[in-house]
């Protein structure tokens, strides 16, 4: 009795904080506290409200691969005919990404016998998603999406001095390479909106730094930038209704795309991992199909409709309540081993998009930060001071304070409700 007393002096203690708060007096702010254990809700704050979720929509993508995609990445369906192999692409980020493990399918491609030929895949999206800021194409946040991604769809330009032109990855991005004589506080690159060429301004004092810059995609650029790294002819084939793609190869884990999809709150690869699923669902390869039969098959116990329209949360379309978010953060626990889960997800202080906040001895909470202009939240797992497992979403819209005084605001009430007992 004296536990339960003590918790109730401490939710009291927390609404008090969100309702007398300034940090949070302008804006809206939802809470909702769920004990999976004892399967009841330990608090709630406008927990059925709609919040612009950002990327805590990345959580939805999470669960879209667990229930869709297997261990390993399902990268090019292909067919072998005679003396050809013909391949499709699947949505797969990893070909040619510096940062996921290096893909089989290079090798595969690279020593087979067979002349290759590439066949376009059913692919009808646009390489920016719905409600996307189409101003931010320059930024590596926006790289586009496609059927058969190369490069992470981005440009790494590494600056190495003022004299020289700085190194393109991939290499075939050189020659479009142009230096921009206006003066610069730093060395950047800014494409074309339209086409891909680059130009880049040169600060003497800052150079050997990176830029990494998405490229206008298209099936046959992708095709040239595989071929200059294969030094293998690939001809692209018109769509033959005749020719089964029956065969999959496999690249790399799908935990190597769900840690940075989690920990990194990488947007390229949240929407290739809906494209996959898409895939792996039909014969095309759209985002809403995934979203649709998601909603349709594993969501439709959720507190309230979800507005769901990409995988990355970057569209202000996508609208999700914080006890969606609990609901969803519950059915994952249910799929994923928690040493596997709190393995991907950001942790307190150590990792991630949360290295930097809720510093302690030992990691209390693992959690998917989302965050826009204008909005933050934070969902995920609190473990308190006495070893209880709880689900947390805190969501915030339309503030106007300094992030960083939100952000602060939250993490003492967060630090509160770890006292539960």
């Amino acid at each position: 009795m004296s536990s339960c007393s003590g918790n109730r002096e401490l939710l009291k203690t927390v609404n008090l904080d969100i309702t007398s708060s300034k940090v949070f007096e302008n804006g809206f702010t939802g809470l909702a506290i769920y004990d999976p254990g004892a399967k009841k809700w330990v608090y709630e704050y406008n927990s059925k409200k709609y919040f612009i979720p950002a990327s805590n929509t990345k959580l939805f993508t999470f669960y879209t691969g667990l229930q869709v995609l297997g261990d390993s990445v399902p990268a090019i369906r292909y067919t072998i005919n005679n003396d050809s192999l013909i391949f499709t692409g699947t949505g797969d980020p990893s070909l040619l990404h510096k940062d996921l493990p290096e893909s089989s399918v290079i090798d595969f491609l690279k020593h087979s016998d067979k002349n290759l030929f590439f066949m376009p895949a059913i692919y009808s999206e646009s390489g920016l998603g719905p409600g996307w800021a189409w101003d931010d194409y320059n930024y590596y946040y926006s790289a586009e999406k496609s059927s058969l991604p190369v490069a992470g769809n981005t440009v790494i330009f590494s600056f190495k001095n003022a004299e020289s032109i700085p190194e393109a990855y991939p290499k075939i991005f050189s020659d479009s390479t142009l230096l921009d004589k206006t003066k610069s506080e730093r060395s950047g690159v800014k494409r074309d909106r339209h086409q891909n060429i680059f130009r880049y301004t040169v600060n003497p004092e800052k150079t050997d730094s990176e830029r990494s810059v998405p490229f206008n995609t298209s099936e046959a650029l992708a095709i040239k930038i595989l071929e200059d790294s294969l030094q293998r002819n690939i001809e692209i084939l018109h769509n033959d209704p005749d020719v089964n793609l029956e065969k999959t190869f496999y690249s790399i884990p799908t935990d190597s795309l769900y840690k940075r999809l989690l920990q990194q709150s990488d947007n390229f690869i949240a929407e290739q991992i809906l494209l996959l699923a898409a895939n792996q669902i039909s014969d095309s390869l759209k985002t809403q199909i995934a979203i649709d039969h998601m909603k349709e098959n594993f969501l439709k116990d959720l507190p309230q409709e979800p507005k769901w329209v990409d995988g990355s949360g970057l569209s202000r379309y996508n609208l999700q309540t914080p006890g969606n978010m609990v609901r969803l953060l519950e059915k994952i626990l249910k799929e994923v081993p928690q040493d596997r889960l709190f393995e991907l997800l950001p942790a307190g202080g150590v990792s991630g998009t949360l290295k930097s906040q809720f510093k302690n001895e030992q990691p209390f909470i693992y959690a998917k930060t989302g965050s826009l202009s204008n909005n933050y939240s934070l969902s995920g797992y609190l473990i308190t001071k006495k070893g209880k497992l709880l689900i947390i979403s805190f969501m915030n819209s339309n503030y106007m304070v300094p992030s960083s005084a939100l952000k602060a605001e939250m993490e003492k009430i967060i630090e509160n409700i770890r006292n539960l007992k």
